[in-house]
């Protein structure tokens, strides 16, 4: 009978500690810092942009995509892991990644804007 009250205690100290909330989980080993993930989110949607504008087939659009994809992560010598394991880090902290998509967003814009000055060729 004394084991059971033990028992409980041990399996509710496991849920508890198990059932983090998001502000207390640990950042993975792995976490890129936020300016190289938002460097590596402008170049994302920057390839996105061209796949949807370039006109092909979805299969070959997709296809497309994922080498620009797999450039990117070669490039910023990131593995496909590490990128997936720091947004979804970053996107179950809100602020952390709403703070981040502005800053993507204007760098972007800033893109845009800085394309449509060029004198035409």
């Amino acid at each position: 009978m004394k084991k059971l009250p033990i028992c409980l205690a041990l399996i509710l100290s496991a849920l508890l500690t198990s059932c983090q909330r998001p502000e207390e989980a640990a950042p993975p080993a792995n976490l890129l810092p936020k300016e190289k993930m938002v460097q590596m989110l402008v170049e994302l949607h920057v390839n996105e942009s061209r796949v949807q504008g370039s006109g092909l087939r979805a299969d070959s659009a997709q296809a497309l995509f994922n080498q620009l994809q797999k450039d990117m992560l070669w490039r910023h010598d990131v593995s496909d892991s590490t990128f997936w394991q720091s947004y979804r880090y970053y996107a179950v902290h809100d602020k952390d990644l709403d703070e981040m998509y502005g800053i993507v967003l204007d760098s972007i814009a800033m893109r845009k804007v800085r394309l449509q000055t060029l004198p035409p060729q």
